[in-house]
């Protein structure tokens, strides 16, 4: 089974069952006709079979095509793949066949593209030039299943009094800012609360791609859309939130706020839709007002409005770190003070309480919701999931 030249037939208009067909041995075996399929299947889906033994290996969240050299983050640390293409042209027809794959373009005059592969598979690319040395491919790979909370809390990404504050604040129907840098896990932990949300609540989850993908009965999601190429057809996530507040929200979510939406989502929280949760690119909670702002500008929000919309709309900042060993956790959980300019208390760090904890648990409280003190017996009722129970 030649893999490269079952991917130049189906390029050249031929039928994927004919392809096969001429690019097996008469002799081949059962084994060796799966071993087709499969690479049939990588190579219709976009990776190719080498990429997509990649993708499919555990541990492996990221997989990076730097010009002719190929990387994976396993776990949380950089390792080189013993995967080497032959040539830059050879990675800019992988890169193209993706973006049309995922019904993107990709070219001269477009040489940055955004897509979803058909198996989850986020991808990024960039043709050289811009890029220098070669094209620049990046994949990040869709978690097979969901996490429970419970499990986080097993693995150490959100344990103890972490875990009892978030249950309160899922509980009280606070609204939530999760913040970290990239690949923090903001994504996993976000799937993960929205999964303890009761049953009956309705959840609306608005994303660039679909990531987010809490276990619960009731939770739909909504992606932007980019224009066509006449330039028409944009549905922004500024678009998708306004929408969103027509259909009956019990949980607004946001899976990243990044733009001009942030009016939106404040102006959601500020007008009876509680509960709400989005996430926030940002290095402490103590930088979350400054992104806020930054934010707001291109919203054309001042900085003023901003920091009022903000004190008024958001309860909780919960942050994740990624520690050195690869680690994901959450290392403080803040409240939001009242008034202007915005400024975020420590509630809970990992060394102990911290200033803001005595407001932390009264918004828990006042919301229904239950928080013991740090060293107390936790207070909030947890029904574990085993593994089996998750979808």
């Amino acid at each position: 089974m030649h893999a490269r030249e079952l991917q130049h037939r189906i390029a050249r208009g031929e039928m994927p069952a004919k392809a096969v067909g001429q690019t097996a041995s008469p002799l081949a075996g059962a084994n060796a006709l799966v071993s087709s399929a499969w690479s049939l299947d990588a190579t219709i889906a976009g990776p190719g079979p080498a990429l997509m033994e990649l993708i499919s290996q555990e541990g492996v969240s990221d997989v990076l095509v730097n010009g002719t050299s190929v990387w994976v983050d396993r776990r949380g640390r950089m390792e080189r793949a013993q995967v080497e293409f032959s040539s830059p042209a050879q990675v800019r027809e992988l890169a193209v066949r993706m973006a049309a794959t995922a019904g993107t373009r990709l070219d001269e005059a477009m040489p940055i593209a955004d897509g979803t592969l058909p198996d989850g598979t986020r991808l990024h690319a960039v043709l050289s030039p811009p890029a220098v040395g070669g094209p620049l491919i990046s994949l990040r790979t869709k978690r097979r299943r969901s996490f429970t909370l419970e499990e986080l809390r097993k693995n150490g990404t959100c344990a103890g009094p972490m875990f009892d504050a978030i249950v309160g604040l899922v509980e009280a129907r606070a609204n939530v800012l999760l913040s970290g840098a990239t690949g923090t896990g903001k994504t996993t932990l976000l799937s993960a609360i929205l999964s303890k949300v009761d049953a009956g609540q309705r959840i609306i989850c608005i994303e660039e791609v679909p990531e987010l993908s809490p276990t619960h009965p009731h939770a739909v999601t909504m992606c932007q859309r980019g224009a066509n190429v006449q330039g028409e057809g944009e549905v922004s996530l500024a678009d998708l939130v306004r929408a969103a507040m027509r259909m009956r929200p019990d949980r607004l979510v946001l899976g990243e706020c990044r733009g001009a939406e942030v009016r939106d989502v404040l102006t959601a929280f500020n007008t009876g839709h509680e509960g709400g949760w989005a996430t926030i690119h940002a290095n402490t909670p103590a930088d979350v007002p400054a992104r806020l702002v930054a934010l707001g500008a291109l919203a054309g929000m001042a900085d003023s409005t901003v920091h009022a919309q903000a004190a008024a709309a958001l309860d909780a900042i919960i942050h994740v770190e990624r520690r050195a060993d690869g680690r994901r956790e959450v290392t403080q959980i803040a409240v939001v003070e009242s008034g202007v300019p915005l400024r975020v208390l420590p509630a809970l760090t990992v060394a102990g309480r911290g200033p803001g904890f005595a407001a932390l648990q009264a918004r828990v409280h006042a919301g229904g919701g239950r928080l013991a003190l740090p060293g107390e017996p936790p207070t909030a009722e947890v029904v574990v999931q085993s593994p089996a129970e998750v979808v």
